[in-house]
């Protein structure tokens, strides 16, 4: 059978007075529809937990989320998946008890949530975002920049690829009088405005 724990009776308790029905009535959903689930307290939330992540709920100052673990992996059937918005887990929000769905409706999805797990069906794996790319600024061209602001003005506001490039362009030169030419080359093109590869765009 499942547990519920002094934890989850505390959080509710502390949660602002509007929130307290509401979590209950999460808490009953997420009961009813899987009988063996487990409370715990996760990243400072309520979660519930069952062969794995199941779901949680979460109390904020004018609104409760609530959602499930694996919600891309789930049809949204009564559409209260708040998809490309900031949610908990990604499901629904409420201010009041009767924002949320019905309860044969949330226990509808606690169960489709339920069978994922019983299936031992995982998401896909998440590609990790790209580490930003550090660009390490040759003193040459730290100090030309610094006696030119509408090329420092230019240098700042790209992109750090497009920094990247006017970098390794002077860095690669192999001769004291070709980093010369290229460094000189640089500062003029960016008070232009142009970046490295400005020759190479498409003309409209």
């Amino acid at each position: 059978m499942g547990t519920r724990t002094a934890a989850i009776d505390a959080y509710i308790a502390k949660a602002p007075a509007f929130a307290q029905p509401i979590l209950e009535k999460i808490r009953e959903a997420f009961h009813a529809g899987c009988p063996d689930v487990e409370e715990k307290v996760k990243w400072g939330h309520a979660s519930f937990e069952y062969k794995g992540m199941l779901g949680g709920m979460a109390a904020f100052k004018r609104h409760v989320a609530f959602g499930f673990w694996k919600a891309r992996l789930m049809e949204d059937f009564d559409k209260i998946f708040q998809r490309g918005k900031a949610s908990f887990m990604q499901g629904g929000r409420a201010e009041t008890p009767a924002d949320l769905p019905a309860k044969k409706v949330l226990v509808a999805y606690v169960k489709e949530a339920k069978r994922l797990n019983d299936e031992g069906i995982k998401e896909p794996v998440r590609a990790k975002p790209k580490r930003p790319v550090k660009v390490q600024v040759p003193p040459e061209l730290t100090a030309l920049l610094k006696k030119s602001a509408k090329a420092r003005t230019t240098f700042d506001g790209f992109s750090p690829s497009h920094r990247k490039e006017y970098v390794e362009w002077i860095i690669e030169a192999k001769r004291d009088e070709t980093r010369e030419k290229r460094l000189a080359t640089t500062i003029q093109w960016l008070e232009e405005g142009k970046h490295r590869m400005w020759k190479y765009e498409r003309k409209a």
